[in-house]
């Protein structure tokens, strides 16, 4: 016999009492409005037994709140998600993660799947061009919080990394422990933090009266084997680089894989320096020098942010725009080369 399932109505009608009566006493507050301490057991050991739990459906739907709120990433930054979902838990939160690809489409398509289902928030890594779409979440006074990039013509909070600075003392760096032609490798995004990696480095290099020398291979080549060409290329015709920096982990995985199959004696005669430390950088030969971004930081401050917007009230939104330090991991790598 299938056990019967309680109603909000249901507990009240048990007690004689309002549906509201026995929402406050659920919502612990029972004496913010004056509730029996006799009643407030009494129905919360009923509640108990029967093992109730509320509709969060016609929740939402009464409250306009779902207490969702929706992470959107390229890829799911594990520890920044840790961190979120934590913080998220202990108010009262559950979060929806997903991934975007850097993707335009597939961002919209999530966007209006979740705004269907009355999420509160958005925490979002946003793709290329979606920036009107964050504007009319903004616009229409759905919390959004921006985090590893944004648009400078959209006035929205964000939390990133140092990303210039960052690689302007890395390759500072390399530069003083006598690495004199950098080789910047880097992807054809021209979006906040990848152009901010590259002024770093040409801000670095030009100040010594360097030379920039810059490989941009396309975002959207996912085959590894072409990436792999690609890097091969360009280092058959060119031998004139002492050291390379990857503007990020993926391709410095993907080279420093190519080198130790066809050019090992680079691996010990070059220098290297990765944006965004994985942990094979430890344990590669030479370990490789990289930039932390600050992740647990990150976390904290994209969910004081979002909190903050969830409690504000309907005519006020609250801008933060926020630039962490990053660490930098000075490995073998880097050292200068006898």
């Amino acid at each position: 016999m299938k056990k019967k399932r309680y109603s909000l109505k249901d507990i009240a009608k048990e007690f004689g009492v309002s549906s509201t009566t026995i929402s406050f006493i659920l919502n612990g507050k029972a004496k913010e409005k004056r509730i029996s301490e006799e009643l407030t057991n009494k129905v919360l050991a009923f509640t108990t037994k029967i093992n109730y739990r509320p509709n969060q459906l016609a929740q939402s739907l009464r409250t306009g709140r779902s207490k969702i709120l929706v992470v959107m990433v390229e890829d799911i930054y594990s520890r920044v998600a840790r961190v979120i979902e934590d913080i998220a838990y202990k108010k009262g939160y559950r979060v929806l993660f997903c991934s975007n690809d850097n993707e335009d489409k597939k961002s919209r398509e999530l966007i209006n799947l979740f705004r269907n289902r009355q999420v509160d928030g958005y925490i979002i890594v946003p793709s290329p061009g979606i920036e009107n779409d964050v504007r009319v979440l903004i616009n229409d006074g759905i919390p959004v919080v921006l985090f590893d990039r944004y648009f400078p013509g959209l006035n929205a909070s964000h939390v990133v990394a140092a990303n210039k600075q960052a690689t302007y003392t890395a390759v500072n760096n390399l530069i003083q422990n006598g690495f004199k032609k950098i080789l910047f490798v880097t992807t054809d995004m021209k979006q906040t933090q990848m152009l901010d990696r590259r002024l770093g480095y040409t801000n670095a290099v030009e100040e010594y009266g360097l030379t920039p020398n810059i490989l941009e291979i396309s975002f959207a080549q996912k085959d590894l084997e072409k990436r792999k060409g690609l890097f091969r290329e360009k280092i058959k015709n060119t031998d004139d680089f002492d050291a390379i920096f990857f503007a990020t982990n993926y391709l410095a995985v993907n080279a420093l894989e190519f080198l130790q199959e066809e050019y090992p004696d680079y691996l010990q005669t070059k220098g290297f320096f990765s944006f965004d430390d994985v942990i094979l950088f430890k344990l590669f030969n030479p370990s490789i020098s990289a930039i932390s971004q600050p992740l647990q930081k990150i976390g904290e401050q994209l969910m004081e942010l979002m909190l903050n917007k969830l409690k504000k009230k309907d005519d006020e939104d609250i801008i933060k725009k926020i630039e962490l330090d990053c660490d930098i991991q000075y490995r073998n790598s880097s050292l200068p080369r006898t």
